[in-house]
């Protein structure tokens, strides 16, 4: 007599098919998602504009710049005399406020003027100052002077400018606190400048030419005007009478909006007309096709696997596998991480726990010998296959050990055990 095959249950699993989310869902779960990102946005722009797009020390040379390296200072006291300071950063509104009886100060560090800027700048009765100006500024303004390297020292005036006599001596060098952003220069005159305050090589700090019918001023150091070194030597009374010399003084420091654009015409330029409005609708016909197509498919179907491959052959095999290439230390480690995951949700510990910290929490639980607990969880290598038996007994020990002690059924101990945990644990 054949006994009864059993009845197998019905897998609720299998047999209840999975739904996939309609648009109205999808679109229902990204909302908290769209929100934050907006406030993202928000935040970020409303940040841009507390800060206007400026670093918390501001640009160097900047009349509102009240840092190390900016020229507040300077600014302020020909507030004072009466001289209207005009800060700009574009060419167009330099142009605009340069009247014919004004001083331009320019200072272009990034070279983003270029030589047709220059020469808009220049008119008749205008005086300009370029600070610390680059090879393609010399190129356009004043050919004949050249670049001489950094100054060495505090100068004397030694011309008949006066703006130079009345400050004597001046100091160009930069400070401590501005030398990141400010880099000095000197000068060498070929032609019919006044040059001042040359030192014993001739290199010269300041320049007196002309371009196209104004008056130019070329000044190697930025530092005279800076907040940290107008206050050195004649440094103050260069800056005062070099820029006050007229009503109006144009404080023009350019940005990247100058910057002449050259090269190529790019892909936007070379594409039609009717080529974006084409692929926008493009794009709009797909997704619709897509969404259209896509719900036409259907919930999904759940498909029986044909073979069903159970854990503990999927284990064995695993261990042959160790087995046969010597891996103690990694079946080792594969044990370990089992257990030392259990046990750290028995203690109550998260899931980022270090095993030493599961170890640790163990050995207070089962009042143990620390050292012990870290052994089995931690530091002991299995040399042969019969120290990783017996490292695979004392994890399911410890492991066991630690169950009875956390359920409630169990009293807890109440003295630390002989020997630990189990009694392979102190051979």
């Amino acid at each position: 007599m054949t006994a009864p095959a059993p009845v197998r249950e019905p897998d609720v699993a299998a047999s209840a098919p999975a739904v996939s989310p309609t648009v109205r869902q999808t679109a229902r779960r990204a909302v908290p998602w769209i929100v934050l990102a907006a406030m993202a946005v928000l935040i970020a722009l409303f940040g841009l504009l507390l800060t206007d797009g400026r670093s918390g020390e501001g640009a160097p040379v900047d009349p509102a710049n009240a840092a190390p390296a900016g020229a507040e200072a300077v600014a302020q006291v020909l507030k004072d005399q009466g001289v209207t300071v005009r800060p700009v950063t574009t060419l167009a509104d330099a142009t605009r406020a340069a009247a014919d009886d004004a001083t331009v100060l320019v200072y272009d560090p990034q070279g983003n003027l270029s030589a047709d800027g220059y020469r808009s700048l220049a008119g008749d009765g205008r005086t300009i100052v370029l600070i610390e100006p680059g090879f393609a500024a010399l190129r356009t303004v004043a050919p004949d002077v050249t670049a001489a390297g950094a100054p060495r020292g505090a100068v004397s005036a030694g011309c008949v400018v006066r703006a130079a006599e009345r400050a004597e001596r001046i100091d160009p060098r930069s400070t401590p606190n501005t030398e990141e952003h400010i880099h000095p220069g000197t000068f060498r005159v070929e032609g019919d400048g006044v040059a001042c305050f040359a030192d014993a090589d001739g290199r010269t700090t300041l320049v007196r030419t002309t371009f196209d019918d104004s008056t130019l001023y070329l000044l190697g150091s930025a530092a005279v005007l800076t907040n940290d070194g107008v206050e050195r030597e004649g440094n103050a009374a260069l800056a005062l009478n070099l820029l006050g010399d007229h009503r109006t003084l144009v404080w023009y420091l350019p940005s990247i909006d100058d910057r002449p654009v050259t090269g190529p015409p790019d892909i936007a330029a070379l594409t039609p007309g009717w080529v974006t409005p084409v692929m926008l609708l493009l794009v709009v016909v797909f997704i619709a096709a897509a969404i259209w197509r896509g719900r036409r498919f259907g919930p999904l179907v759940v498909e029986n696997l044909p073979v069903v491959v159970r854990a503990g052959e999927t284990r064995e095999g695993r261990a042959r596998l160790y087995q046969r290439s010597s891996a103690r230390l990694r079946a080792a480690d594969a044990l370990r991480v089992g257990t030392v995951g259990r046990l750290s949700t028995m203690v109550g510990l998260p899931a980022t726990a270090t095993a030493l910290e599961v170890a640790d929490a163990v050995a207070a639980l089962l009042r143990a010998d620390r050292m012990r607990v870290r052994d089995v969880l931690v530091d002991r290598v299995p040399a042969t296959d019969r120290d990783l038996l017996r490292l695979s007994d004392d994890l399911a020990e410890l492991e066991r050990v630690a169950a009875d002690a956390v359920s409630p059924s169990t009293p807890p101990p109440t003295s630390p055990p002989d020997s630990g945990p189990t009694g392979r644990m102190s051979e």
